[in-house]
């Protein structure tokens, strides 16, 4: 089976606004695993048809689920949930004092939104410790609760993975498993189903991260790039160029680890720059895919090779139980480990305007909470979309800042965190650097320094999502 995208070549940062068809799935039997998604599935193997336009409404049935939130006391326990030590969880509390990029109210505890004249009021039923709302395309962060509260991210933490490696190889770049590269992979991972000595495409692999939150494909992946060491110290310099000053990768997967952390407001920056990308945007908005099986050979020495089928375990995406697919998502990613809880953060288009929103750990104690409770900030940021004022924004990233001719250092975008605004050149620009000479050579490429500036200030200073046409059915 093809997947429902086909993603060309990485590398593409486009201009247009999102256009989203319905997006479709069916039901599947769900098995929770530790270190990637919460909700997940296993696949469906023996599908048929080369593309599934599913129904707008996930086919229900009953299953017996085991609950995905924690209570606190829970997240205390070390032995809640198969983990190999797992870090201390944090307080339930939030800090009194949290980074202040994006606006000084985002740095406060609790609940920051500005309600003008005919404006929604929040859903009352909001139990997650942290969570956003953001226009995806102005940065304008409409409500928010603890938005830099640092946390542990679970598998969230892929969608700045992908953001950093996606560039690196065409999707044709083949990679035959060696044992070393699926070493480390902690217990209870999620597994899209890797085999050693086995042959797999860079599209292949990714399509393992987004649909299934594989732990083995994100590892096969961070040994291409040269090992998960190198793997996680660019992740961390791509979060800082980001602005993401909550976050700390200690491991490329987001599965559990010792100081691992991120933020509501971090994922969601993590989820905008990865969306100015065009395979990010295919692979995170595909509901259904053929992923390559396992080499047999029958009794008369053939070999084959058959694949089957994998889906997305975003709920909001795909559908579940009780969770119908949310009207214009499309994407981003989800996840779930001992001590993150359940987390989430969505695309979603309604309207002309597009929304993301990001929720951390609900501490409710129902199936698909996550889910509920983001549909619920969805539907709200759509109504109050025009009748709330901006309580802080979504910062650009530290080039694009450093290029504009504005005071954008100025404690707005950068504010007081450890993430404030930088001093990186924009990419363009520097390679303008090192051109000797004096007068008018000094003159020129001081002109043409200017005017990379300045477009890369433009071209950021909104950041418009691009066009997206999912759901293509081919015969």
């Amino acid at each position: 089976m093809i997947q429902l995208h086909t993603p060309n070549a990485s590398r593409n940062q486009e201009t247009g606004r999102l256009s989203f068809m319905v997006s479709v799935s069916p039901h599947a039997v769900r098995i929770r695993a530790r270190g990637g998604e919460g909700g997940g599935t296993h696949p469906i193997t023996g599908g048929t048809f080369p593309l599934v336009p599913a129904p707008k409404k996930a086919l229900r049935r009953s299953l017996t689920v085991t609950s995905a939130a924690l209570t606190a006391l829970a997240l205390l326990s070390p032995t809640a949930l198969a983990a190999p030590s797992p870090s201390t969880s944090p307080s339930a509390t939030p800090p009194a004092s949290m980074s202040g990029v994006g606006g000084a109210r985002l740095g406060k505890p609790g609940t920051q939104v500005d309600l003008a004249g005919g404006a929604p009021v929040l859903p009352k039923d909001l139990t997650a410790r942290s969570w956003i709302v953001a226009d995806a395309e102005s940065g304008d962060v409409l409500a928010a609760h603890n938005a830099h509260w640092e946390l542990a991210p679970a598998s969230t933490l892929k969608m700045l993975f992908a953001d950093t490696l996606l560039p690196k190889w065409p999707k044709t770049t083949k990679r035959k498993v060696q044992v070393s590269d699926l070493a480390g992979i902690g217990s209870g991972s999620s597994m899209v189903g890797i085999k050693e000595e086995e042959t797999y495409t860079v599209h292949d692999l990714w399509l393992g991260v987004f649909l299934r939150s594989g732990n083995d494909a994100v590892h096969v992946l961070s040994a291409m790039n040269d090992g998960v060491e190198k793997t996680v110290a660019d992740m961390n310099a791509h979060a800082k160029e980001l602005q993401a000053g909550d976050t700390t990768v200690v491991s490329p997967d987001g599965y559990d680890m010792p100081g691992q952390v991120s933020s509501a407001y971090d994922l969601t920056l993590f989820a905008r720059s990865g969306l100015q990308k065009k395979d990010f945007r295919e692979y995170a908005s595909t509901v259904r895919a053929k992923f390559p099986g396992e080499t047999k050979k029958d009794k008369k020495g053939k070999t084959s090779r058959e694949p089957f089928e994998i889906q997305n375990t975003n709920r909001l995406l795909a559908g579940d139980t009780d969770v119908e697919v949310y009207p214009g998502i499309a994407g981003v990613k989800n996840g779930y480990t001992t001590n993150a809880g359940n987390t989430f953060t969505g695309v979603a288009e309604q309207g002309g305007k597009v929304l993301l929103v990001t929720v951390m750990h609900p501490a409710e104690d129902k199936h698909n909470e996550v889910y509920k409770e983001t549909a619920r900030l969805f539907d709200w940021g759509f109504r109050a979309a025009g009748k709330v004022r901006p309580v802080g924004e979504l910062v650009r990233p530290r080039s694009a800042t450093a290029a504009s001719p504005s005071a954008e250092a100025s404690g707005e975008a950068g504010g007081t965190g450890k993430g404030g605004a930088g001093t990186k050149p924009v990419a363009g620009a520097a390679a303008g650097d090192g051109a000797g000479g004096a007068g008018v050579a000094a003159g020129i490429a001081a002109g043409v320094l200017a005017l990379l500036a300045g477009g890369a200030f433009l071209i950021n200073r909104k950041w418009p999502l691009p066009d997206l046409v999912r759901r293509r059915t081919r015969p």
